[in-house]
């Protein structure tokens, strides 16, 4: 009798288990979907100081609006902007990284996007290198006059 009260005990709770659990709210196939046109940017060897932006273009393949709820930078050193409104279906946005290229040498960054989207993160890259600082002329002694 007790083994009887125990398996229909431990059946109940499957049961009003499996009727507890949340609705999905949105079908697998209803999501957005984020397409990159690239998810590695090489900046190839760029001078010091000059300009360090590059642009990923993105596309929401979906059904659903793609919304981009953050965009994580891992130092610094790359300032991010990105499309900020809801990208409907078939519609593009843009992510917009700059790098401070007063840094010299090789450098590879990562930035890391969230989304609604069915892949609800994504890494895009960025890399290249920057020459060093061109050379300053030494400054006079004080008190001697500048030659022009």
């Amino acid at each position: 009798m007790k083994k009887l009260f125990l398996f229909v005990g431990l059946g109940l709770f499957c049961v009003i288990n499996l009727f507890a659990q949340a609705p999905q709210t949105a079908n697998q196939t209803d999501l957005p979907d984020i397409k990159f046109d690239k998810t590695t940017y090489d900046f190839g060897t760029i001078a010091y100081a000059s300009n360090g932006t590059c642009e990923f273009t993105f596309k929401n393949t979906g059904v659903q609006p793609l919304i981009i709820s953050d965009v994580h930078k891992t130092c610094g050193c790359t300032s991010v902007d990105w499309t900020k409104d809801p990208v409907k279906q078939g519609q593009s946005g843009i992510i917009k990284v700059t790098y401070d290229t007063k840094r010299v040498g090789p450098f590879t960054k990562t930035i890391t996007v969230t989304s609604n989207a069915k892949t609800p993160t994504i890494p895009l890259i960025f890399k290249g290198t920057v020459e060093s600082a061109p050379a300053q002329p030494p400054a006079p002694p004080a008190g001697e006059p500048k030659i022009q």
